[in-house]
């Protein structure tokens, strides 16, 4: 199976679980970083644990900008390139997967119901802080 069917295929299994402030796993929850860690990490891309937040997965894949967004960019939200809050893996078609609706005080299932915090698909460009793409991996 390839790269994008096999991210594809998981995905689809992690859609609507909760959203949680540090958050690193499928069972208690991911926050926007842990996620796109956890994407990266399935598919080799980076070592299994990882920890890494919005702003340190700019810097190690900051030289690959793109102009548009293809499936296998990570989108990157913030005030600056030096103040990154968020981060969201792409899709394609001008659509991202995260881990958002919550913030530090998102720390349990409770928490994300309340907020309506999941993992969920959204238009790229849904945050007025879209600050730009840059490709981690390839899909075949």
């Amino acid at each position: 199976m390839g790269v994008r069917k096999t991210l594809n295929n998981y995905i689809s299994a992690l859609l609507c679980v909760p959203y949680r402030w540090g958050g690193d796993n499928p069972v208690e929850g991911f926050d926007c970083s842990g996620l796109v860690v956890e994407l990266l990490a399935a598919v080799g891309a980076i070592p299994h644990k990882t920890d890494m937040n919005a702003q340190s997965l700019y810097a190690k894949y900051k030289a690959n900008k793109k102009l548009e967004p293809t499936w296998g960019c990570l989108s990157f939200y913030g005030k600056s390139l030096f103040e990154i809050t968020h981060v969201g893996f792409c899709l394609g078609n001008g659509l991202i997967v995260e881990a958002g609706g919550g913030g530090s005080k998102t720390l349990t299932k409770a928490d994300a119901e309340r907020q309506g915090a999941w993992i969920r698909i959204r238009p790229v460009q849904y945050r007025s802080d879209y600050l730009l793409s840059c490709s981690a991996i390839s899909g075949e």
